[in-house]
């Protein structure tokens, strides 16, 4: 049996000799298919209609490995934990049990991002290690989503799976995945955050990443500054520190104001806003960016001056990140 395994993670592992900018503190696996995946979303190497090389996920390469082979390395790689991406095909839930069977016995707490499910499989899954389960919302805008999601699954489908992962693992165990950049206005990103952080999920924020070969290759990603206030919103909404009526929006739905004076939000806001969010012991490096530029989510803490040089630049500062 094969298993895909993210460029970084097979480095850090010792399955591939290379140069590692930043170490991945989780290990990020993924199904293995010889097809594509049978939904059809827009921005995904995966996707039924993509061209993009099959071993692409994101802006990231995932080659192939025998399972017992990648199961001998885990433990050098000193991870935190598993994430195991799935692709949608049939046999799909059989293959992601079997290989939950084989990580088993490394005792590390194993996170699986996949399309929805019975309860009785998210049982299953919980039995197995299993104690996080990622939502592949993607789209933050009800609107958007038939169009760039293009799946069997519908928008509301999304919210009661989320909803039945809360009942079979308890709150803050769905993490809900939105990609910011699709198209969305900041007022309907800003909504579906604090939707899902109403009914006790949380969420992971990814940028928009262009893919050659996928539907929207030519498509633009989100400038760092808005990336920024998001990520800042998303903070604010999940810690109780402001309500969507206390946000500022234009009549474009674009976010101005944040709600708190800018000495407010030196005081609240932590470094680690910035840096990757989601389930415990995942910092995702370079997923969504090139290692030159700045990141999106930093994979580890960045120095406590940023969070003001972030703060003046979107509150109308000179700095505007770029």
């Amino acid at each position: 049996m094969l298993v895909r395994v993210s460029y970084g993670t097979a480095i850090a592992m010792g399955l591939i000799r290379a140069r590692m900018l930043a170490r991945p503190t989780t290990a990020y696996l993924m199904t293995y298919h010889e097809g594509r995946c049978r939904n059809n979303c827009a921005f995904c190497p995966q996707a039924r209609e993509s061209r993009a090389d099959l071993k692409k996920l994101s802006r990231i390469t995932w080659p192939a490995f025998e399972v017992e082979e990648v199961v001998e390395a885990l433990p050098s790689g000193r991870f935190a934990r598993i994430c195991l991406q799935t692709i949608d095909y049939p046999g799909m839930v059989e293959d992601t049990f079997s290989l939950l069977r084989e990580l088993q016995p490394l005792g590390l707490p194993v996170s699986v991002s996949i399309t929805p499910v019975e309860k009785t499989v998210l049982k299953k899954f919980r039995s197995l290690g299993v104690d996080y389960i990622g939502v592949g919302l993607d789209v933050a805008s009800e609107r958007l989503y038939p169009e760039i999601k293009d799946s069997p699954y519908s928008w509301g489908d999304m919210w009661d799976f989320t909803k039945d992962i809360i009942d079979v693992f308890g709150p803050g165990k769905a993490l809900i995945h939105i990609i910011i950049g699709l198209g969305e206005t900041d007022r309907e990103a800003v909504e579906t955050l604090a939707r899902a952080y109403s009914m006790d999920a949380d969420v992971s924020l990814f940028a928009f990443t262009p893919v050659r070969g996928t539907r929207l290759e030519n498509h633009r990603p989100p400038s760092l500054a808005r990336y920024r206030r998001i990520q800042l919103v998303s903070y604010l909404l999940r810690e109780g520190l402001v309500g969507v009526d206390e946000l500022e929006f234009d009549g474009n739905g674009n976010l101005v104001g944040l709600g708190l004076s800018r000495e407010r939000l030196l005081e609240l806001v932590p470094p680690e806003v910035f840096t990757t969010h989601g389930c415990p012991g995942c910092n995702r490096p370079y997923y969504n960016e090139r290692p030159r530029k700045e990141p999106y989510n930093f994979p580890v803490r960045p120095e406590t001056e940023y969070v003001e040089r972030i703060l003046d630049s979107i509150l109308g500062g000179s700095s505007e990140p770029r």
